[in-house]
């Protein structure tokens, strides 16, 4: 059964939550407040966090950019952010701090366990790779999900962890924003160009690349990125 966290202080709708996710296998535990979320994370180590935006004492871009900065103590948790706001913007922000997915509030059931079930199964798709080619002075750990860049790790989100996998599962393939959108999150490719750019940006920050002078991570304007790289 998997364990998966909730942080938001609507009580009604984690006590529903909890009983609608117990249909599909799914254990459920709900904190209020974020101080109770993050003793929780260290307690339960959830398969997944669904986080809402508005809460007390901080927000949930906050607690987001806290889990990522300190990733040596949450792992690669997959978070799926709740949102009252339908604006893009919100939505990418999200994004942008490295959530895996979000959803508009209010929402059908359904749809988010569609979702919690797409974020896992990537998860899971990405765990179960055995051979990555490898680059000249680039490695990734698939089992421990960690990657070295000239023998040095690197702390990265699950969103560009993800990315760096199927850059190097496809080197010297030419992937456009919206492909690149609809393989690493499969909705609403159309509205997440800027995010994708971003993503893309950050990453080629941590491997030290630039745009001009690419070692791993090539620009193809008009069409989008390829990764390339001397092969061992």
């Amino acid at each position: 059964m998997k364990q998966i966290l909730i942080i938001d202080d609507d009580e009604k709708l984690g006590d529903l939550l909890t009983q609608y996710l117990k249909r599909y296998d799914m254990k459920v535990h709900v904190a209020l407040t974020p101080t109770k979320g993050f003793e929780l994370l260290k307690k339960i180590k959830p398969a997944l966090l669904i986080l809402d935006v508005m809460l007390p004492e901080k927000d949930g871009f906050e607690i987001c950019r806290e889990i990522r900065a300190k990733s040596t103590m949450y792992g690669q948790l997959p978070i799926l952010m709740l949102t009252a706001h339908a604006e893009v913007t919100d939505r990418i922000v999200g994004l942008e701090l490295g959530a895996d997915d979000y959803l508009p509030k209010p929402f059908e059931p359904r749809e988010l366990v569609a979702r919690i079930h797409n974020i896992l199964r990537r998860t899971s798709d990405s765990n179960t790779i055995r051979e990555i080619r490898s680059i000249v002075g680039l490695e990734v750990e698939i089992q421990r999900r960690e990657v070295k860049l000239d023998d040095e790790i690197l702390e990265l989100t699950t969103m560009e962890y993800e990315l760096l996998v199927l850059f190097m599962q496809y080197p010297n393939k030419t992937f456009s924003r919206d492909e690149l959108m609809n393989r690493l999150r499969g909705i609403d490719a159309e509205l997440f160009s800027r995010a994708v750019d971003t993503l893309v940006s950050r990453l080629r920050h941590k491997l030290k690349d630039t745009s001009k002078t690419p070692r791993f991570i090539k620009t193809v304007w008009g069409r989008g990125y390829i990764f390339v790289g001397e092969q061992l």
